[in-house]
């Protein structure tokens, strides 16, 4: 039940939209208001996209956070969390991020699905996500907190539009049918070391899993995952911190190479 009043909500998204202008992390909103919850969390994060939607940016897709079980041990929750893609987040494959776009950034390696039909809940399967599923790609997402260090509860970074920073798309469109979802292998690289591997049954042991997960709790804001859109389904491994200079590239067993590198 909620215990917060919509001025706190306000308060707490203008908290997160100031660091985001400045440039500099800010304290947990959970030191702000200790008893945060999920619900009140996506409220605040609802209330700064539409903020963004009311000055001419452009909802395209969703991401996924916390879909695997390390990182939900980490933040002891038992279940993902999720934040929205603008069109301002988007970056080409092999294109350079001047680093003063980002604050604290870290790189993932994740399968994006890119949706030929609408999904809504609350009864979404696996089956059905395959189905509206257009094509698959190898993505790069670059996370990014408005809390200082990293300091972070569930309900911290779902406030903050689940660490969304910026995401690359690569390789190129490889239809469902095509690939062993929780099979596909993956290698991440940083300035040609490799960092960590990963497998697609990492997240939630099918990715697709995670689609289905979005669409149902989705539908539980009233909002429905649209044709067209960009899913980033969750990290294949853990996430690598980046710094100028650095120059990330994921290869995908069948699906592919997706690249960014950082500039000063």
């Amino acid at each position: 039940m909620s215990e917060i009043d919509w001025e706190q909500i306000q308060r707490l998204a203008d908290h997160l939209r100031q660091a985001e202008r400045q440039r500099q992390g800010v304290a947990p909103l959970t030191e702000l208001v200790p008893t945060l919850t999920v619900e009140e969390a996506y409220r605040v994060q609802l209330l700064n996209i539409q903020r963004k939607v009311d000055a001419g940016k452009r909802i395209v897709g969703k991401k996924i956070g916390l879909t695997s079980l390390a990182m939900q041990k980490l933040l002891g929750v038992d279940q993902p969390d999720y934040g929205h893609l603008l069109d301002e987040m988007v970056v080409e494959n092999g294109g350079a991020v001047p680093f003063q776009r980002v604050l604290q950034p870290k790189v993932e390696a994740e399968i994006a699905f890119v949706l030929k039909r609408d999904l809504q809940g609350p009864n979404v399967t696996v089956t059905d996500v395959l189905q509206a599923t257009d094509y698959v790609l190898p993505a790069l997402e670059i996370v990014d907190s408005r809390i200082k260090n990293w300091k972070i509860k569930l309900t911290d970074t779902i406030a903050d539009n689940a660490s969304s920073g910026l995401y690359v798309l690569g390789g190129r469109p490889v239809k469902v049918e095509e690939v062993d979802l929780p099979l596909v292998g993956m290698v991440l690289y940083r300035n040609g070391e490799i960092m960590n591997t990963g497998v697609g049954a990492a997240a939630l042991g099918n990715p697709a899993a995670c689609v289905a997960w979005l669409a149902n709790k989705l539908w539980e804001f009233d909002i429905t995952l649209r044709a067209g859109e960009v899913i980033l389904s969750g990290a294949l491994s853990a996430a690598v911190d980046a710094k100028p200079g650095d120059y990330f590239r994921a290869r995908f067993e069948h699906l592919g190479e997706v690249s960014v590198r950082f500039t000063e």
